[in-house]
């Protein structure tokens, strides 16, 4: 993700943000592991997240991108940084026995008298044990703070240009459910039909390319179904069987994910009736989503549908989304199920997940949207019904 895909105005206001939060919370610099928060605040990007690599955001002057020596020309190409903010730890030092690439780090933060007041994403998938060890190590329990999700939170409401790369996302998932649709059918092995799938995905449309999502496709079909993500695998496509895809467009590092599912031959009755209870959630969690609704709101809806139709829902129902890198497309802040009371904000950006799940079937149309005073309105023009074909 380019940083001149945004404006230097907008990569300003968002560092002025996470260093209004930074204040709030007493962190005088903040090291950032998660890689949409570093693209986020800088644009960098790169499949470089599987050794350590952090922005470092201190209170005041330009952030710093650390990491390792072979990315660093990525970073150049990527970030807004200056170069002489780009920072990089030995190359020998990847995935060494005896060398830790944070030891660097520990000497660059006390060249720069960084020592206390340091903020670290603790439940995060990309901050090892090994790194916060290390730096508890050199600085004190003290020095350190969790500053898990600080930036998340800074990323719930989207600009109007983060809103249209999401749009984009939208029309290469939209293009991703028609080939899907059109090449279903029976005694199709699952693996090939995702394949033309996921080409279609990054194979993008004219003057629309796209990349890799943050999840690879979920398919699980008949009792496979019944657990909610499993991937694919080579067995033909059965009748009577009911298939769900989640997938998702990725431009830019911008996600639409979109669930659909399929049935080959006439659908029996209790899944017509959860594909009714489903529709119906949706249509109402929609006008529900406005500005100043709670998440618990909008969650209630589907909930209440899924009751008049006899079942029962267990698990969360949406999720925010955006910008993100694997293995995940969500935000990892607020959720719309019960007990979550945060208010909606225009241009908050949804996953409306309103599956369900028995024991011999799994059934799911999903929906993302964007928060407006007219109610959540949709990143993807996709047909929601059952889709049914011939077995």
């Amino acid at each position: 993700m380019p940083a001149s895909d945004f404006s230097a105005q907008e990569y300003a206001d968002r560092i002025a943000k996470t260093r209004a939060a930074m204040e709030k919370r007493e962190i005088e610099t903040l090291l950032i592991t998660d890689p949409s928060n570093m693209a986020w605040l800088t644009g960098y990007d790169g499949w470089s997240f599987y050794v350590p690599q952090m922005v470092i955001l201190p209170a005041t002057g330009s952030p710093l991108w650390w990491g390792r020596t072979q990315d660093k020309a990525g970073a150049a190409q990527t970030t807004w940084l200056d170069p002489t903010n780009l920072l990089d730890w030995p190359e020998e030092h990847v995935q060494h026995p005896d060398h830790h690439p944070v030891d660097s780090l520990v000497t660059l933060l006390r060249e720069r008298g960084w020592t206390s007041g340091l903020g670290v994403e603790m439940d995060n998938y990309y901050y090892s044990a090994a790194s916060h060890h290390i730096l508890q190590s050199a600085f004190g329990e003290a020095a350190l703070s969790d500053a898990t999700g600080l930036v998340n939170w800074q990323r719930a409401v989207k600009s109007d240009a983060e809103v249209e790369m999401m749009r984009k996302a939208g029309r290469l998932t939209a293009h991703m459910h028609e080939v899907l649709r059109g090449a279903y059918r029976a005694g199709m092995p699952k693996n090939q039909l995702v394949a033309e799938v996921q080409a279609a995905g990054i194979a993008g449309l004219p003057g629309l390319a796209g990349d890799y999502p943050a999840i690879v496709p979920i398919a699980p079909s008949g009792t496979e179904a019944s657990a909610s993500h499993i991937t694919w695998n080579d067995r033909p496509l059965t009748p009577d069987e009911a298939t769900y895809f989640e997938i998702s467009g990725c431009y830019r590092r911008y996600h639409c994910p979109a669930s659909r599912s399929l049935f080959l031959g006439d659908p029996p009755d209790d899944i017509r009736r959860a594909e009714e209870a489903v529709l119906r959630a949706i249509d109402d969690a929609l006008n529900a989503a406005r500005p100043g609704a709670t998440c618990e709101e909008v969650a209630t809806c589907v909930y209440e549908s899924f009751a008049r139709a006899g079942y029962v829902k267990g698990n969360r129902t949406g999720y925010p989304i955006g910008i993100s890198y694997p293995p995940d497309w969500g935000e990892r802040t607020m959720s719309l199920r019960p007990g979550d009371t945060t208010e909606l904000q225009g241009n908050m950006t949804f996953h409306l997940m309103p599956g369900l799940w028995t024991s011999d079937w799994g059934l799911a149309i999903t929906e993302s949207f964007v928060v407006t005073p007219n109610g959540g309105v949709p990143l993807a023009d996709i047909p929601r019904e059952l889709v049914v074909k011939p077995a």
